[in-house]
């Protein structure tokens, strides 16, 4: 353990991680495949690998399917 905790998350970030911008350019679809039932991992999973290390991407999906689901109780 080093005492700069920056790097160390940087060292962990798994290689599949896409980054934030490229995450926020499908996060819609990612939500909308998650929100039907299906498993978007298996089609983005360098998505999958950057929602897990990124929380305010993270919740930025938890908004978009509380939105979704929100939409489709309303029909």
């Amino acid at each position: 353990m080093t005492n700069w905790p920056e790097l160390e998350r940087f060292l962990r970030t798994d290689p599949k991680d896409v980054g934030c911008d490229q995450a926020m350019a499908v996060l819609h679809v990612y939500a909308e495949v998650k929100a039907g039932g299906e498993d978007p991992e298996v089609l983005y999973p360098g998505v999958s690998a950057h929602l897990q290390a990124c929380g305010p991407c993270a919740e930025d999906l938890q908004g978009l399917l509380e939105a979704i689901r929100a939409s489709s109780d309303g029909d």
